[in-house]
């Protein structure tokens, strides 16, 4: 399985990256804080959990702006900019009505869409959000992180990378923190943290009449449950469903009984689990070498082979992997190396 990218245009003239996988009745997904469509795709987690939800719907997702491959933007970061980029990727791919899902501060973003645009929400999910971010930590913590990731985006990377996904190991945490620094600039990330801790979207949620599913893990170290727990309440006839884990981003931990609650709501059965695409063992040594940033050349001499037959290799890895880039490359072996 594949995706696909393109641009749409904003209300406001910023260029949204947007990807496209499968095939079926569209499921728009609400990214949390950051998000960047082709280092997503390398992380093995992260792409098995978007495939899963791609089997029966054409998952649509996007890079806000100022984020991944979408182009930059004015610092301050509000709803209504976030209403202009979902906006331009439904025009974009023809998307009147569609089933929405929103993660961590994309909950927020999709409870309020649902209830201002409800003719176009078939079937609503949220998982691991909050309807009022002042509560989401105390507002020491608050200045704390925000203060941190304005001032020391590398350290502060490394500390949310930890909070949250404590289950995974070291190379996905390692993985992700990069992910995170190339997903935005700490201006951006810092704005975009910003609107998370001051969201407030309780008067709006009366107002859905999407049949919702919210979900949440038990121990949820970035977003207690009781958050989780009030969102359902606010929605009329929603469904809370608490699932095991102290992750919060949805593809680390133990994912399957995640993916089997928002399948089910959907309507779609039980999924086929394929396996993710490898490489041979010639293949990792190459992207080991992409990931210190060697150039074909280079890679060359240090296998004992032709810089042309260097290229070769990069090519067929980027074919067999779906990718699109070095990068991504890169991404995918500081993820997985340790474990090949």
């Amino acid at each position: 399985m594949g995706q696909r990218i393109a641009w749409a245009v904003s209300p406001g003239g910023a260029r949204v990256a947007y990807a496209v996988s499968g095939s079926g009745p569209p499921l728009v997904y609400l990214s949390g804080w950051l998000s960047h469509l082709e280092l997503s795709w390398a992380l093995p987690a992260e792409r098995g959990f978007f495939e899963a939800l791609s089997e029966g719907r054409r998952l649509i997702r996007y890079d806000k702006p100022g984020c991944g491959l979408s182009t930059p933007a004015a610092p301050e970061h509000s709803l209504d900019r976030e209403f202009d980029a979902l906006r331009a990727v439904l025009d974009a791919t023809g998307s009147d009505r569609f089933d929405l899902m929103g993660i961590s501060s994309g909950a927020a973003v999709a409870a309020a869409w649902a209830a201002e645009h409800p003719s176009t929400v078939s079937r609503l999910v949220l998982y691991g959000g909050w309807a009022y971010g002042p509560d989401v930590a105390a507002p020491a913590i608050q200045e704390h992180v925000l203060g941190l990731v304005r001032q020391h985006w590398g350290l502060a990377s490394d500390l949310l990378g930890n909070v949250f996904a404590p289950d995974a190991d070291a190379g996905v945490r390692a993985a992700f923190a990069r992910y995170q620094r190339e997903a935005a600039s700490a201006e951006t990330a810092g704005a975009m943290l910003l609107m998370a801790y001051r969201i407030n979207v309780l008067d709006l949620l009366g107002r859905i009449t999407a049949p919702t599913l919210v979900v949440h893990r038990d121990r949820d170290r970035a977003a207690p449950i009781e958050q989780g727990r009030r969102l359902a309440d606010g929605i009329p006839g929603s469904r809370f469903v608490v699932v095991p884990g102290r992750s919060h981003l949805p593809y680390i931990g133990d994912v399957e009984p995640l993916i089997r609650e928002i399948r089910r709501f959907l309507g779609l059965p039980v999924r086929r689990r394929g396996a993710l695409p490898s490489l041979t063992a010639r293949q990792r040594e190459v992207a080991a070498l992409i990931a210190e940033g060697c150039t074909n050349r280079e890679i060359g001499e240090r296998l004992g082979i032709a810089e042309r037959s260097a290229e070769a290799h990069v090519e067929r890895i980027r074919l067999r992997m779906d990718f699109r880039s070095r990068a991504q490359i890169a991404a995918w072996y500081v993820a997985t190396g340790a474990a090949n």
